[in-house]
């Protein structure tokens, strides 16, 4: 059985950035990467510096050849099924059957989106329906935007929107602003729109329009969608970790550099706290792998 000063269990942006500080501090590390990161719906990715524009494959790919150049670093394509705390760290569990131990545990294994159940949204998750005005809106700029809102997210989002285009906000399930911000949309040009969205039209991944309740249809190219996030495996549960909520749902409870509840745990990106974005992912899978290998220095020094 494999035993590593630290396993990392998902290789995305935050994954490869904590085991790359370990790597540079010469500890021995494993990715355990399933191969499903969240962005990977999108054409590219945006704001993350001196890599604009980049598909998000080729960013990863770039990442785990980085990786591969530190001798103490590997990286295995498969998926985490159990962990479990022991005697000396912990004990990971792999879908085939296999078991790996490991004296400290990185968490980067993010976050799933659930879309509100319209049909046609996930076909075009990414592309044409989007979450982030900051991450898709130069993108789709000038065009005719519409955004659902059901929340006071939504609102934020409504608000933001029309400095990339014209914007209609969908309000959902009878949701209404109140008064003062009813009139701030209508400064800002924001169109409300109270029937009930009930299809997208238009070849997907592509966006022409949507038709509502009343049957009307109105031409919409980009539609900004609030999801809600949820962990992509028990893993944190199972290993006792705390969480917290937050906007779009829950996240874990960590120190200033990343460790959870459960001494020895960390977690990096979109698990590890409210806002996420791939360079936000990028830094905290760096204080994440700080942390580690400062906690295995603790545990040198015992």
């Amino acid at each position: 059985m494999m035993h590593y000063d630290s396993i990392v269990i998902g290789g995305g942006s935050a994954g490869l950035s904590a085991a790359q500080a370990l790597a540079r501090a010469r500890r021995q590390v494993l990715v355990i990467d399933a191969g499903r990161p969240r962005n990977r719906f999108a054409t590219a990715v945006h704001n993350v510096f001196g890599h604009d524009d980049t598909p998000p494959a080729a960013l990863l790919a770039k990442g785990r050849a980085e990786l591969r150049r530190y001798r103490t670093a590997s990286i295995l394509e498969a998926e985490a099924a159990s962990a479990a705390p022991d005697a000396d760290g912990f004990t990971i569990g792999l879908a085939d059957g296999g078991t790996l131990r490991t004296r400290t545990l990185v968490l980067a294994c993010g976050m799933r989106d659930v879309l509100p159940p319209l049909d046609g949204l996930q076909a075009r998750w990414g592309r044409s329906v989007l979450h982030c005005p900051y991450c898709h809106g130069y993108e789709v700029a000038g065009q005719t935007l519409g955004v659902f809102a059901g929340d006071a997210m939504g609102l934020h989002r409504a608000m933001m929107l029309p400095d990339w285009g014209p914007t209609t906000c969908f309000l959902e399930n009878g949701f209404e602003p109140d008064a003062d911000t009813a009139a701030k949309l209508a400064k800002r040009g924001v169109t409300l729109e109270r029937a009930p969205v009930t299809a997208l039209l238009g070849d997907a991944p592509a966006l022409a329009g949507v038709r509502l309740a009343d049957g009307r249809e109105l031409p919409v190219q980009a539609l900004f969608v609030g999801s809600r996030v949820e962990p992509v495996d028990g893993l944190a549960d199972s290993l006792g970790c705390a969480w917290d909520a937050g906007p779009l749902g829950p996240h874990l409870r960590v120190d200033a550099f990343k460790q959870t509840t459960v001494p020895g745990v960390f977690a990096a990106g979109d698990l590890s706290q409210p806002m996420h974005s791939v360079p936000l992912a990028m830094a905290s899978g760096l204080l994440a792998g700080v942390g580690a290998h400062q906690a295995l220095i603790v545990r040198d020094l015992d």
